[in-house]
Formats: structure tokens, C-alpha cells, sequence
């Protein structure tokens, strides 16, 4: 059985949302998206992410307070989503630092982003909006979360349904005669 799915209309409906609706996110939603990003690849395939699911209302908040206080005030808006997505990188892997001591890349960061978006896509897919967040306490939530010695936290995403209110704008993008160089530096395409 095949079936036809349209990435990329899914990419241009994809919005960062900060305001939810006041319902609960249902656990298999959440576990089909952390399904998605398990399924990206990975350096030398070794899947370093890891996932905290925060979905108990009573330990959101409390975490919530934790990470989203003092100079992350600005991230409050994050405390009203159902859930909240730790994303977390096993470093326990010879390939993530050999590539940062010889490629001075950090290869975890880049499986992270593409095992992440792989989650907010699957999300968009299944009427949820979601949205990165990078602004909060890391210590506080390694405290509070209990993390292990080679585990580091690398973002959180924000889920829940996007509030009726919210009208999708057009996101504005640069084109791609802008952005492609065909074969060279320089060499502009033409569109």
C-alpha cells in the first residue's frame, strides 16, 4: 500500500505557534512524532537523540517555573503548551568527537536539528503546532530532569494545538536566486 504524502506543502504550512488551545495532546500523537525523528539519520547512524516527554500538567509547571524564570522570563509563553519536548544528545559516541576535534563540527547538533525537525514536521502533519525553544535555564532543566553524565540537553519543543484564533501568514523567505551557486561560489542561478 502506497501513500502519497506532500512534504512539502507541510513544510510551507509549518508555523513556530507560542499560542495553544487549552486541551490535552494525546500521548500516541506525541509518540508518532518522536517515531519520526527516530527515523532520521544520524552520524554514522549511531541516533545519539534522546526525548523527555513533559505532558503531567503538574511537573510541566513545576519544570516550567525551573528553566522559564529570570532572564528566559521571555520564553513564559512556553509554560501554556501541553507539552513540552526535551531534546537531548547521548555524546557517548567516538564519531561526535572525532568529528569535533578533526571537522570542528559538531556532528550531535546537526542529528539533533534533522531528528527534530523530523518531530515538528510529523506534528504539522497531525494538526499540531509546535515550536522550538532554545531560551531556557539548561542547568535548571538538567537538574530538574535528572540528566546522566554524557547527556546534554540541546532544545525543547513546545506542542500542543494551535489556538483557533491564530491566522497562518506567509513566511517570508529570501529567493532561491539568492541562495543557490551552481558548481562555485559566485556562480548565481537564474530564475
Amino acid at each position: 500500500m502506497s501513500e502519497h504524502f506532500d512534504v512539502l506543502q507541510v513544510i510551507r504550512n509549518r508555523r513556530s505557534v507560542r499560542q495553544f488551545e487549552p486541551k490535552p495532546v494525546e500521548r500516541e500523537k506525541i509518540l508518532t512524532c518522536i517515531e519520526a525523528a527516530r527515523l532520521a539519520p544520524s552520524a554514522d547512524h549511531v541516533q545519539p537523540w534522546r526525548f523527555v516527554i513533559l505532558d503531567e500538567p503538574d511537573v510541566k509547571n513545576h519544570f516550567s517555573r525551573e528553566v522559564f524564570s529570570g532572564p528566559y522570563r521571555f520564553t513564559r509563553w512556553a509554560m501554556k503548551a501541553p507539552v513540552l519536548v526535551v531534546l537531548l544528545a547521548d555524546l557517548n559516541f567516538v564519531v561526535h568527537r572525532l568529528a569535533k576535534v578533526i571537522q570542528k563540527i559538531p556532528y550531535y547538533l546537526l542529528d539533533m536539528g534533522i531528528g527534530g525537525e523530523h518531530f515538528v514536521l510529523q506534528a504539522q502533519s497531525l494538526g499540531l503546532g509546535t515550536c522550538w525553544i532554545g531560551w531556557f535555564n539548561f542547568k535548571r532543566a538538567k537538574q530538574f530532569l535528572n540528566i546522566s553524565k554524557g547527556v546534554r540537553i540541546c532544545g525543547m519543543i513546545a506542542v500542543g494545538y494551535p489556538a483557533s484564533k491564530l491566522i497562518p501568514k506567509e513566511k517570508k523567505r529570501k529567493p532561491l536566486d539568492e541562495l543557490v551557486h551552481l558548481n562555485r561560489w559566485g556562480n548565481r542561478i537564474t530564475m
